[in-house]
């Protein structure tokens, strides 16, 4: 497809996300307590926590905002109790969608997530009808022009599983989950900073879309990334960004 961009699609996704920052603070202390209850307050040695707790760095959250989201989920402060529910459907064109949500009530959150995928054509399916198209990792997305045979050197000495190399210039690292923050630290210590990246669900396959397919297939994640249980929305559809 003549306008299919990587980079034009990431970047597209990113900035409907800045948009919608103020949502962003409220997500981060869930994650950040979720973490911090699963694996203990030491981000140093819980994984999940510390993907969390630099996330939360990076939007410019007070660190005493973290500190108390880690003293909830550690049980020093008191707080609410989340539930991880993960949800999968399909949107438009077929397209393979993930609904990953912190809840306090479930029942509120299923039909949340119901309503949203009815209204704007997708349909809610069952537990992993579509987890399997998907893989977790993390990704640093590189803008066109950079050294390809540079990157890719110091990208598999840090540990990264593998350097894509897209149609439009664009190169994309991808990295185990957990040793994201690690790889991204020591490429940018070899003079490699990322555009943007993080860890994410990956779609193995591209569903491509465009016209009013495009359209209706963004008012749903749209609708989805809305509610205030959702925490993230994984899609393996791309749009046409010519």
């Amino acid at each position: 497809m003549a306008g299919h961009s990587k980079w034009a699609n990431i970047q597209h996704r990113k900035g409907r996300q800045d948009a919608k920052r103020g949502q962003i603070f409220t997500r981060l202390i869930k994650e950040i307590t979720v973490a911090a209850k699963m694996g203990g307050g030491d981000a140093a040695i819980n994984p999940r926590l510390r993907l969390a707790v630099d996330k939360a760095l990076d939007a410019n959250m007070p660190k005493d905002n973290i500190q108390r989201a880690i003293d909830r989920g550690t049980g020093n402060l008191e707080g609410v109790n989340y539930e991880e529910m993960r949800y999968e459907g399909y949107g438009i064109g077929g397209a393979a969608v993930m609904v990953d949500c912190l809840t306090d009530n479930k029942t509120r959150t299923v039909a949340d997530v119901r309503h949203a995928f009815s209204k704007h054509g997708g349909n809610l399916g069952t537990d992993g009808c579509v987890a399997f198209q998907f893989t977790h990792c993390g990704y640093l997305i590189f803008a066109p022009g950079i050294n390809e045979d540079a990157l890719m050197e110091a990208a598999l000495e840090a540990g990264a599983d593998d350097v894509i190399n897209h149609e439009d210039g664009s190169l994309e690292v991808i990295t185990p989950p957990y040793d994201f923050v690690n790889i991204r630290e020591t490429l940018e210590k070899a003079g490699f900073k990322a555009e943007m990246g993080e860890v994410t669900m990956r779609a193995q396959n591209d569903t491509e879309l465009e016209g009013d397919d495009a359209v209706k297939m963004q008012k749903l994640l749209d609708a989805l990334e809305s509610l205030d249980d959702v925490q993230e929305v994984y899609t393996s559809a791309v749009f046409d960004q010519a």
